[in-house]
């Protein structure tokens, strides 16, 4: 305390034989944090100057005033050496989040997709897939519109198109999420809860990168440019084909119907497709190719089920797949090998949430995601 109170005698010294009002003057790299102390200074000191006549009374208003200065120049020292190590004189910049930033948000999802399991078959991991894929499907290569980049699905009219049904389940379970990291576009977020759910549910591994932006209301894309579940073959290369997709990722993609069910109060259809909808496998294919389909007997729209459980069901765009034999010997290699299936769902799930998206990243800067059991 000895050196402190020298230090500011030595300073208000100098100050009053220079005359000057503002004796100490910190650097204008100082932050703003230390405003206060100094401000605490500068009043002191006037008062000491303003106090009393001439004489003695102004002798002795003189040191207390000094005094005072210097509790209070002790004080701003203690309060700027207390917190100094964590100060920073360098201004900040703008947040870029690392691969280390999203493989947190990547295990946030995950850590919510076990804790809560209460929806349809015990996991909100296949409607976070649909999410996804209706976030990106909407892709037009001819008009450059549409795709993940942008996220609209938040607004009307989009969000109340009828293939959208039922993803505001997704949509919300995402909101803790996107708050505990608000650093994250929606529509990165969205696409990295589609790869989280492929691969928690032992999926292959989606390679993905980060770099959409997020639009506003304006850029909602028109009814129609999604599946249609009651169409043939022509409507789903006519579909695909719209966004760059050939035969073979039609297929591919269309394997994602291993996952989850469908709702009478959403697409009017009901049911699995297989007998485990929260485990991502080639069983899709298996039944397509080995099981025989009826049409199923009901008030429903027109839909397929098992001869066999009559407990799964097929859409008509599912059953255009061994119809069409070009889709066919895809869907034939794919019930034969897993493996092959694995790779080229994901090359095709890499391309769909990549579409029309503006990255300054290149394709080598993608990265995979550690899955929770890694």
């Amino acid at each position: 305390m000895a050196s402190v109170a020298r230090t500011f005698t030595r300073g208000f010294t100098r100050a009053s034989t220079a005359n000057s009002s503002s004796s100490i003057r910190y650097s204008t790299r100082t932050s703003t944090r230390f405003v206060l102390p100094s401000q605490a200074f500068c009043t002191g000191s006037r008062r000491g100057y303003a106090s009393g006549p001439e004489g003695e009374k102004s002798s002795r208003s003189f040191h207390i005033g000094l005094g005072a200065v210097v509790i209070a120049g002790a004080g701003a020292l203690y309060y700027l050496n207390k917190d100094g190590p964590k100060a920073s004189t360098k201004p900040s910049g703008p947040f870029t989040p690392t691969k280390d930033d999203y493989q947190k948000v990547y295990d946030e999802i995950a850590r919510l997709l076990v804790e809560n399991d209460d929806y349809d078959d015990g996991s909100y991991g296949p409607v976070l897939i649909r999410l996804a894929w209706h976030a990106s499907g909407t892709y037009d290569k001819e008009t450059g519109t549409g795709g993940s980049n942008g996220a609209t699905m938040r607004f009307a009219p989009e969000s109340d198109h009828a293939a959208n049904a039922g993803l505001k389940a997704a949509r919300d379970f995402l909101e803790p999420v996107k708050a505990k990291f608000p650093w994250i576009t929606y529509s990165d977020l969205w696409t990295l809860a589609g790869v989280c759910a492929i691969q928690e549910l032992q999926g292959p591994s989606i390679p993905w990168r980060p770099g959409r932006r997020d639009k506003d209301s304006t850029a909602c894309t028109p009814d129609g440019r999604l599946p249609d579940a009651s169409k043939n073959e022509k409507h789903i290369r006519a579909i695909f084909g719209r966004m760059g997709f050939d035969d073979r990722e039609i297929v591919a993609l269309c394997g994602a119907h291993s996952l989850g069910r469908a709702h009478t109060d959403r697409s009017g259809y009901d049911g699995p497709w297989d007998f485990s909808p929260t485990v991502f496998t080639n069983e899709f294919f298996r039944m397509l190719v080995n099981e025989k389909w009826n049409w199923r007997k009901w008030n429903g729209p027109a839909q397929f089920t098992d001869k066999t459980t009559h407990t799964l069901m097929m859409l008509p765009t599912d059953i255009a797949l061994v119809k069409d034999k070009e889709f066919k010997k895809h869907v034939e290699r794919y019930a034969k090998d897993s493996e092959t299936f694995f790779k080229e769902f994901s090359d095709a799930f890499v391309k769909l949430l990549e579409l029309g998206v503006p990255f300054t990243s290149k394709a080598d800067d993608r990265f995979v995601f550690k899955t929770s059991d890694s």
